[in-house]
């Protein structure tokens, strides 16, 4: 079976149904979480979590003055700051089981694919029937997700719907250091106000470095191991990057539906920034399912260049070959 040969179809109503957390996170809450006793903030982050989850649980649909303003007091934003390996998803995903729906979870990258799939005036539409957005690994790459998104937490608070986000840059720094902040600042300080920022500490994971991949395997070896391996897929590298340029990344998940392992031959750097990109949301998809990986050419820990990994985007990558690594072993 190979990847490359499918051609996934998904709804608007079934995009929307499908916002909720991954597998991994089905099932926990804010008692599951274990905080760091020489951490303090952790604890005192489920708290917020709780208070806040508690507030959108009990708070009505905002009634609306003549003047066009929302009688609401507080704001309706929670921001999770920290760094890597902290627990700001698993946090993130107990507020969101915490809180009736309506209700809506993906990251940022599946939120900014599901408007580029739908329009935006159709995601406002839809998302803004939910009481909660919760949003995973808040980052702004570019320009365009910048205004794109600030324009959708306006557009849905003006609802009355909360949001809820992570993110490993406080709200007023998004943006800063890729691209000319400045231009953006107003709407990025716009877009601040709106949240009350919890920091979550711990150990920072970006100073590591990337993590050693298994080897490679030989080409003979991966097609008997997917061969033996019931409802895998085998695909060339090459073959794949164009399949995930034809597909929307919006339904890469449905792409990987009755998938137990991917197999891909003849591994190698990726060309430019755009297939970059869509390897970095593949790969979340992948590791959402805990989908095994196994390649043969060049390791996943060499899946992007140098220069890719020195740019505006190496959060991201650095992001997916950690993943792709684990899901490797």
């Amino acid at each position: 079976m190979r990847l490359s040969d499918r051609d996934p179809q998904i709804g608007a109503d079934e995009l929307i149904e499908n916002l909720v957390p991954p597998p991994r996170f089905d099932k926990v809450s804010f008692d599951s979480y274990i905080p760091n006793p020489d951490e303090p903030s952790q604890a005192a982050a489920v708290e917020q979590g709780r208070l806040f989850a508690a507030r959108v649980s009990l708070t009505k649909r905002k009634k609306w003055s003549l003047f066009g303003k929302p009688e609401e007091e507080g704001k309706l934003g929670l921001y999770l700051d920290g760094g890597f390996g902290v627990g700001k998803t698993h946090l993130l995903a107990s507020l969101w089981h915490a809180v009736p729906g309506p209700k809506a979870y993906g990251t940022f990258v599946e939120l900014t694919n599901l408007v580029g799939m739908l329009t935006f005036p159709e995601a406002v539409k839809r998302l803004s029937a939910h009481k909660l957005l919760a949003i995973d690994e808040f980052e702004l790459d570019d320009p365009g997700d910048t205004m794109l998104v600030t324009r959708l937490i306006k557009e849905l608070t003006a609802h009355g719907v909360f949001i809820a986000a992570t993110s490993n840059t406080l709200p007023d720094k998004l943006g800063e250091g890729r691209f000319a902040a400045a231009d953006f600042l107003r709407e990025i300080q716009s877009m601040s106000s709106k949240f009350d920022v919890v920091r979550v500490d711990g150990p920072d994971y970006r100073h590591r470095g990337l993590p050693d991949a298994p080897s490679p395997m030989q080409d003979d070896e991966l097609i008997v191991r997917a061969s033996n391996t019931q409802g895998s897929t085998i695909d060339d590298f090459d073959d794949l990057c164009k399949a995930l340029a034809r597909i929307h990344p919006s339904k890469y998940g449905r792409l990987l539906d009755g998938v137990t392992a991917v197999h891909l031959k003849d591994v190698k750097p990726a060309p430019d920034q755009n297939v970059g990109l869509r390897l970095v949301a593949f790969g979340d998809r992948l590791y959402d399912r805990d989908i095994p990986v196994a390649v043969s050419g060049q390791p996943l820990s060499e899946l992007f260049t140098e220069e890719m990994l020195k740019g505006g985007y190496r959060k991201k990558y650095l992001r997916a070959v950690s993943r792709l690594v684990a899901l490797s072993r």
